[in-house]
């Protein structure tokens, strides 16, 4: 079958929620059988989003291959099968970099290098070099139509109607269908003129997603189907949902994928959705609950610990238990100390992050997870707080600190890799993507996996110094996963504790809801534990 491709863009405003919506019609579309790609593009100028501060652009989300990524490829991983690389994310950045490549090569020599068809025909390659070998590719548009950086993208999408033929090119358009409660009605202008600006630039939608807090009446489909020249039957209702993994039932029960199957003539299985049903059983009607607390400095933007909360649900589904998450800003930690702040608390997890800001609040919490007996995971920066914590307070090293936060540290537990010291640009350097690690026999890491090699992923400039890796074992701290090319440490764990155990990497980006990632599945289950103890 030729490659279809659905395109999907946003109105009105921001954060609608095209990423889950692209998510959600890939795992429909799976479950028909049909294999499908996922990809997204950024109208900003930066290369990738590595350099963003999380305030700017919440997650950056790593691939396997080392690709620092928008968070909407969280949701593609967690929603699809669909193999994500490199190739799943680009911006302008990367688009303008390439042409400008290619002129100063002489690729185009005689010629003016113009945003049509140059800029257009760079865009328009890299989506067919991801929708290789796939039924259908699904193509995410950023940012909303009317911004002035998405307009090359947005001519570029137009063109795929002429190149590829009408029956292969399928645009959705997901709106805003307000509702204003001071006059106890929904809204459809916005849409309407969402749509006209789609239309303006030769873009004709075939489905409108409508965002909605409740069900958009039949009557006031009919009227956005007139003027938004669509068929009825292609205004859907998106409406608020309790739990992100019920947006494919629900869109199921509108009839999106057979609107889709539809428009693009494909012939399919009829989907099975037994998996995604007993999943949204599991969030919506569990048999127990635990309180998490993520002790961070993003706190007031969770987005910038997307995958990391999502994981945490997912730990939840695998032990039927409601994951409640209780953010604490670490900072405060440093100003009015612990006090009361983990009373109920049932586990305490510190994640990645950089800089010294909020570090000894992190390593606070750390302590008194350790002296108090609760299970205590640490991710990436939240390994090396626990590292400093247990050098300072069980092996007496006051000084121990990170040469990130205090280069003149007597005792720098905590060290900039050798292959980072001589690295002087930013983007895309740091130690990147899937990496091996080899786990300790008789350890707490090696119980949960049920193996002795795993690969996960990373995204870090500093590590264990080694120069203190006796010293630090001699004190009691197991030492239990090790990369066997470099010999970098990369778990950390205490075997006289319920559960304490810290990693170098970022198991969040591999959990899925049909398949929790076994840390989180172990850690939920030791704070279940610990809960039912009480």
């Amino acid at each position: 079958m030729k490659t279809k491709f659905i395109f999907i863009t946003g109105g009105v405003v921001s954060s609608l929620g095209k990423g889950l919506a692209a998510a959600a019609i890939g795992a429909l579309l799976e479950a028909r059988g049909l294999r499908v790609s996922m990809q997204k593009m950024d109208p900003y100028i930066n290369v990738d989003p590595g350099t963003m501060s999380p305030f700017q652009h919440g997650e950056v989300f790593v691939t396997d291959d080392g690709a620092e990524t928008d968070l909407d490829l969280g949701h593609y991983e967690r929603f699809t099968s669909a193999s994500l690389t490199r190739k799943s994310n680009f911006t302008t950045g990367q688009v303008y970099d390439s042409v400008i490549r290619k002129e100063r090569r002489g690729d185009y020599l005689g010629g003016t290098v113009q945003v049509i068809p140059h800029i257009t025909n760079e865009i328009k390659s890299k989506i067919f070099e991801n929708a290789k070998g796939v039924d259908v590719a699904i193509v995410e548009v950023g940012g909303t139509v009317g911004d002035i950086e998405s307009l090359p993208f947005l001519e570029a999408i137009r063109q795929f109607r002429t190149d590829r033929g009408a029956e292969n090119v399928l645009y959705i358009h997901l709106t805003l269908v307000p509702y204003i409660s001071t006059a106890g009605e929904l809204k459809t202008k916005p849409t309407q003129h969402s749509v006209k600006e789609l239309r303006e630039i030769g873009i004709q939608p075939d489905i409108l997603l409508c965002r909605c807090d409740r069900e958009v009446p039949r009557d006031m489909k009919n009227k956005i189907a007139l003027f938004c020249n669509v068929r009825e039957e292609a205004v859907i209702t998106a409406r608020d949902v309790e739990t992100i993994y019920e947006v494919t039932i629900a869109y199921h029960e509108q009839g999106l994928d057979e609107r889709i199957i539809e428009f693009l003539n494909i012939w399919t299985k009829a989907p099975d959705l037994t998996a995604w049903h007993r999943i949204v059983k599991r969030v919506k009607e569990p048999a127990s609950e635990v309180t998490i607390a993520i002790v961070g400095k993003y706190v007031e933007l969770t987005e910038s610990y997307k995958s990391l909360s999502e994981a945490l649900i997912h730990g939840g589904i695998a032990n039927d238990c409601r994951v409640v998450l209780h953010y604490v800003d670490s900072e405060a930690i440093e100003r009015h100390g612990v006090g009361e702040t983990f009373d109920g608390v049932d586990g305490i997890l510190v994640p990645g992050g950089f800089g010294e800001r909020g570090s000894e609040g992190k390593i606070e919490s750390i302590r008194y997870a350790r002296e108090n007996n609760i299970p205590f995971f640490g991710i990436c920066l939240g390994m090396q707080m626990a590292v400093v914590e247990f050098a300072r307070h069980v092996c007496g090293l006051e000084d121990a600190n990170s040469t990130e936060f205090r280069e003149e540290a007597l005792n720098p537990v905590i060290h900039i890799m050798e292959v980072q010291k001589k690295v002087t640009r930013k983007g895309g350097t740091m130690r990147l993507g899937a990496y091996d690690c080899a786990l300790e026999e008789s350890t707490l890491a090696r119980r949960i996996y049920g193996k002795p090699m795993i690969s996960e992923r990373h995204r870090h400039r500093y590590e264990f110094n080694n120069t203190y890796r006796d010293q630090l074992r001699e004190g009691g701290l197991g030492l239990s996963g090790v990369n066997p090319g470099t010999d970098l440490i990369e778990i950390v764990e205490l075997s006289d504790h319920p559960w304490f155990l810290a990693c170098q990497f970022h198991p969040e980006f591999r959990s899925r809801p049909m398949d929790p990632h076994p840390l989180f599945e172990s850690f939920i289950g030791a704070c279940l534990k610990q809960r039912e103890a009480l």
